[in-house]
């Protein structure tokens, strides 16, 4: 079986594979420390045979090379900028690409076809766009929804730091709410603008794909998303382990 693990800024998440079948998945923070037993216990004694690694945290990854490799007793391969993606890749320099992004467009272009428009809702927000003839184009980076809350409050005297929700309108009459609102549509704002203006700059009618622990909320609030796929990196990683590793 197959572990895929994404190391994010907020979470890792790990997704246990036997062949094409999500058999189970999990996630612990990115600061929590980890543990041999805590790991088998979450992988229910699983017979990991190998392990593929996305992380845009260096930081860790020599923890998770380390356990990983000492708790199943294999070899853990970490996703790396000069993988073959199957993409021709307009990334400069290629090395400063996060392989997050990589990963998500590759699998959003294999499981949905081209054109395509990845969308990832976490600690950033970044949409990336793959062609007509498979050519990673590029994309954008901005704040996530947390990391603007946080930004708001961390910069302001007064501001406190809000949980990130929905509001239903757009006029709110508390600072709570009024900094939810502020957040949240700005947010919708970016993506519907961004998808709209990609759209017309690549002449194609690319299908958009919504990742990230916000997609769900995002696209239950705008028309410019085709699917929500929370899985989309997790089978990335499988498929490329397939190929690859």
């Amino acid at each position: 079986m197959l572990l895929a693990v994404d190391i994010g800024n907020s979470a890792i998440k790990f997704g246990v594979f036997d062949g094409q079948r999500l058999s189970s998945k999990f996630s612990i923070p990115t600061k929590s420390d980890l543990h041999s037993a805590e790991l088998i216990a979450k992988v229910c004694n699983a017979t990991i045979s190998k392990a593929l690694v996305c992380s845009v945290v260096p930081g860790v990854n020599a923890q998770v090379d380390k356990i990983l490799g000492s708790t199943f007793e294999i070899d853990v391969y970490f996703v790396t900028n000069d993988m073959d993606f199957g993409l021709d890749i307009k990334y400069e320099p290629l090395a400063a690409a996060g392989t997050d992004r990589l990963v998500n467009a590759f699998s959003a272009a294999e499981k949905y076809g081209t054109p395509v428009i990845a969308c990832s809702f976490g600690t950033a927000t970044t949409i990336d766009v793959v062609d007509k003839n498979r050519v990673l184009l590029g994309g954008l980076i901005a704040p996530g929804m947390k990391t603007m809350a946080k930004a708001l409050h961390l910069n302001t005297a007064q501001l406190p730091e809000v949980e990130i929700d929905a509001p239903k309108s757009v006029i709110n009459h508390t600072t709570e709410t009024s900094i939810q609102a502020g957040v949240f549509y700005s947010q919708i704002g970016l993506v519907e603008s961004s998808i709209a203006r990609i759209k017309k700059e690549i002449g194609d009618n690319a299908k958009v794909i919504a990742t990230g622990g916000f997609a769900p909320m995002i696209a239950e609030n705008t028309d410019v998303i085709d699917v929500v796929d929370v899985g989309l990196l997790l089978d990335g990683l499988r498929i490329l382990a397939e190929r690859a590793v």
